[in-house]
């Protein structure tokens, strides 16, 4: 089974550049926007916003960490497209191929990690949430609930960093004992290796950096 790990955060707060130190043999994205990466880097993007193309990538790719960056795009291109349709059945729609894509991440093998890339916002009580496409969307898929492991990208005067446990106010969690500590680098090599060990899904041949 897959692990899909969802890392939260606004735009700016550094979720691409914790990209920065993953190398192509471990790593593919998935670049839904297209835009390019914040940095200089040999990793191979594949451009796209098609639920099968993506679904196919995960399924045929070689290296066993993957990133789809940015997550939310997925729906709010398919609402653009859409936007000409009257009813409110194009948004169960939404909501369904954003589980399938879920679905799919889960039946990929057991040494595979997807880390989705999401924008935030407020829900009506204030609390951050995965962004959507509107309340119709959230009644058929609350995103944060379909992850074990969400973390929350942000910037602060000292750099950027990942948050690993809630502040009260956020969807932020994690196994217990997965992170020591509340705010860690923003180093998705890092993440990945630390989940990695901590699920005994090591690479094989390569020890744990």
């Amino acid at each position: 089974m897959g692990i899909g790990v969802l890392i939260l955060g606004h735009s700016g707060s550094g979720k691409s550049t914790s990209m920065r130190n993953c190398t192509a043999d471990r790593f593919g994205v998935v670049n839904v926007q297209g835009k390019p990466l914040p940095f200089r880097t040999e990793l191979k993007t594949y451009n796209t916003d098609n639920y099968p193309d993506i679904i196919n990538a995960l399924r045929q790719s070689t290296t066993p960490s993957i990133v789809i960056d940015d997550s939310q795009y997925l729906m709010s291109h398919e609402y653009m497209y859409r936007a000409s349709e009257a009813g409110y059945g194009k948004y169960s729609e939404i909501g369904q191929h954003f589980f399938q894509l879920l679905e799919a991440i889960r039946k990929l093998p057991d040494d595979r990690i997807v880390y989705m890339m999401h924008h935030i916002e407020l829900d009506d009580a204030g609390r951050e949430k995965a962004k959507t496409v509107g309340k119709m969307v959230d009644n058929y898929i609350v995103v944060e609930g379909c992850f074990s492991i969400v973390l929350k990208a942000i910037a602060t005067v000292d750099g950027y960093f990942f948050r690993t446990k809630t502040n009260g106010a956020d969807a932020v969690k994690t196994p217990l004992g997965m992170f020591d500590e509340e705010q860690i680098d923003n180093d998705l090599l890092l993440v990945d290796n630390t989940i990695r060990q901590y699920y005994g899904k090591e690479i094989q041949n390569e020890k744990t950096k």
